[in-house]
């Protein structure tokens, strides 16, 4: 529940409220309000804003889970799928983009406007094993390139995962990370 709280709106409210309170003190003459105000409410509203101007989404879960497949996922994910659901789904700071070394890494990043940027991400079975599927929008990287990686994201992604690259739609490209049954759990 906490990682969907954004950090930022929180220092930028509390902070607000805070130095809205200190300012108010200050022109009723409670100086020691006052002090609260200015010293905590100014730092929170600024540091609000500084997280605010480096913060980075959370990625929708653009399918809900079913029990079944939440089943599976906890019977059978890997560490590698658990951490990526738990690092895509909540707000992130001072990063770019979702996955972004990663992608670099599987030079499917070559610069930062070429990057594919992760649209969605959902949980399915796929033939009784858990998949993490991630939906990329990839107008600039050709689907070429991603079948010509996919040895790589296995690798990259693994042990106990095999990887599935599609084209459900022009510009869209979607990874399906199944477990597999070797290392799953």
């Amino acid at each position: 529940m906490f990682r969907r709280i954004s950090l930022a709106v929180l220092g930028l409210s509390v902070g607000g409220v805070i130095t809205i309170v200190g300012f108010t003190a200050y022109f009723l003459d409670y100086a020691t309000l006052n002090l609260a105000g200015f010293f905590y409410g100014i730092p929170l509203l600024l540091g609000g804003l500084a997280l605010k101007a480096s913060e980075l989404e959370p990625v929708p879960i653009t399918k809900p889970t079913s029990p079944e497949v939440k089943a599976l996922q906890t019977q059978q994910a890997t560490p590698t799928q658990k951490q990526i659901l738990k690092d895509v789904t909540r707000f992130r700071y001072g990063q770019e983009a979702h996955l972004d070394l990663a992608l670099g890494h599987l030079g499917l990043s070559p610069t930062d406007q070429e990057r594919p940027v992760l649209k969605g991400i959902r949980e399915e079975s796929v033939d009784g094993s858990y998949a993490l599927v991630l939906e990329f929008d990839s107008p600039l990287i050709s689907f070429e390139t991603w079948q010509e990686k996919q040895n790589k994201l296995a690798r990259f992604f693994g042990p106990g995962v095999q990887v599935e690259v599609e084209n459900p739609a022009e510009d869209k490209v979607e990874v399906t990370m199944i477990a597999t049954s070797e290392t799953a759990g």
